[in-house]
């Protein structure tokens, strides 16, 4: 009994000094793409482009958008983004600046077969409403039929 204890605990400790190896093998593998021009992403979610990488201080520059910088951890930064490449008989869409682009719409905006048509109800005196009564304000509703 004593010695099927003693192979399961070496089991454990082998699948843990494993696991650990691999870990770190993992993690020298992405120390060496860390170069300038690389497109990573951090532990937070910020997506940029490596500028600068500093060894010493363990501090990476990002790039977020033209203009805006970042200085992380090295650490911070979990994984390289590489870019998406179309799988065969797939072709990337192209684009077009011209009406029925078939570019998808910035954030925040709405394609136009999307935009929906408001309609806003007349609103009556407001400075009159800000001052009325819980009453007031029901028999008014009632009186609109809502």
């Amino acid at each position: 009994m004593t010695i099927l204890l003693l192979v399961i605990f070496a089991f454990f400790i082998f699948t843990m000094f494993r696991r650990n190896k691999k870990a770190q093998a993992q993690q020298a593998e992405m120390r060496t793409k860390f170069v300038p021009g690389v497109e990573v992403m951090t532990n937070f979610g910020l997506f940029g482009r490596i500028l600068s990488v500093d060894d010493a201080e363990n501090k990476v520059v990002l790039e977020l958008s033209p203009g805006a910088t970042a200085t992380v951890h090295r650490q911070a930064v979990s994984k390289v983004v590489e870019p998406a490449v179309p799988a065969e008989g797939e072709a990337m869409p192209t684009e077009t600046g011209a009406e029925g682009s078939t570019l998808e719409p910035r954030f925040g905006e709405r394609p136009e077969t999307q935009r929906p048509e408001v309609q806003r109800p007349e609103i009556g005196r407001p400075e009159a409403q800000l001052h009325e009564t819980p009453e007031q304000t029901l028999r008014r509703l009632e009186g609109e039929g809502k």
